[in-house]
């Protein structure tokens, strides 16, 4: 039987992520996910875990990493078994299961290996956290390991590769805030995501468009959440666009199946139960072992490629984000200051986007 394609190869292990089956990088280590790990042979005194979340534990010899999503192996004096392996890797229950520790922190064979691990289970919407099989005093994972979803870290680029997203239907879409819209499906082999754009009136390809890239937000731009600025955001866009319209330009609303910025809808909602607990919206996602800004810019510049632009004016009070789609070759002409007034539930979430992300508020 001939191996399966890369992209394919990373969907099997995205699924097994997501039912709580094994799988290893690389040809290393077998890895069973922490959050959704099920049954079998799963204790082991290895856990593959981020920096940020290891230094909330008891380690005997941490080093502080580079950044704080960082993949760190720890060994315990016993075995995990899966209730405490789930209990390290999510913070928001620290009071509920106390770690005993202490732990050390181990020598990581392929760091590459274990960084694409960390990001397979960000991209499956779950914790980065695995019990580790396989290597000399982990245990055999012999059960494990003849099941594990093979994946290799030049597949993950492979999947990553943006010349798989194409255009995969559009239409007419009249909006609240104007009649004149069409609605734009991309969509990319093995990735269920399916992004949209949405262009507001005539495009012209001499003119640079009013664009506007936005992350999906189900709590803010369903269900009207006060906590973050996104339903605001995004209406206030398409207002503008409208009016852009009106005037004789036109405007790209991209959205971006890449809710929590990158982290998932589950892993977001955690950050907001830490952030109950007093935690910033930076700190609550570094503790969760995830990244404060991980959205896919290439799949952006790739979306405005498609529809053939070139040239933009971005809608964004985040300099960051005007960096990060240059750096992917969008020709970004100038920054629209997108501000919208604060309100009481949301009032911390833009200071720290002020004071830690360097957003221009």
């Amino acid at each position: 039987m001939s191996r399966a394609p890369a992209p394919r190869r990373v969907a099997l292990a995205l699924d097994a992520l997501r039912h709580g089956w094994s799988i290893r990088v690389d040809g290393g280590d077998v890895l069973l996910p922490a959050e959704t790990g099920l049954g079998g042979e799963a204790a082991a005194p290895l856990m593959l875990i981020s920096a940020a979340r290891a230094a909330t534990l008891k380690l005997a010899n941490q080093r502080e990493a580079a950044v704080p999503e960082a993949p760190v192996l720890i060994r315990a004096a016993e075995p995990f078994d899966l209730e405490t392996a789930r209990a390290v890797a999510d913070p928001a229950l620290d009071l509920a299961y106390p770690m005993k520790g202490p732990f050390a922190a181990e020598h990581i064979d392929d760091p590459a290996a274990a960084q694409t691990a960390m990001e397979l289970a960000r991209l499956a919407g779950i914790l980065p956290a695995f019990l580790v099989h396989g290597r000399s005093g982990a245990g055999t994972g012999m059960e494990l390991g003849s099941e594990a979803q093979d994946v290799s870290s030049a597949d993950l680029a492979e999947w990553k590769d943006t010349r798989h997203l194409t255009i995969a239907s559009r239409a007419h879409l009249p909006v609240a805030a104007t009649e004149n819209a069409e609605i734009v499906a991309f969509r990319a082999l093995d990735d269920m995501r399916e992004h949209v754009a949405l262009v507001i009136g005539t495009q012209d390809g001499g003119r640079p468009p009013l664009v506007r890239l936005h992350s999906e937000c189900l709590t803010g731009d369903i269900l009207g959440s006060l906590k973050c600025d996104c339903g605001p955001q995004l209406d206030a866009a398409l207002r503008a666009m409208a009016d852009e319209a009106r005037a004789g330009g036109w405007g790209v609303l991209l959205y971006l199946r890449q809710e929590g910025r990158g982290i998932g809808l589950v892993n977001k909602l955690r950050a907001y139960a830490l952030q109950d607990l007093g935690f910033d919206t930076v700190d609550a996602n570094n503790r969760l072992g995830l990244p404060s800004e991980a959205r896919d810019f290439p799949v952006a510049a790739r979306m405005l490629e498609l529809l053939g632009v070139s040239r933009i004016r971005l809608m964004t009070n985040n300099p960051g984000k005007v960096a990060a789609l240059r750096d992917v070759g969008v020709d970004v002409v100038e920054r629209v200051p997108h501000r919208l007034p604060p309100n009481p539930h949301n009032a911390r979430y833009l200071d720290t986007k002020r004071d830690r992300t360097g957003h221009l508020l």
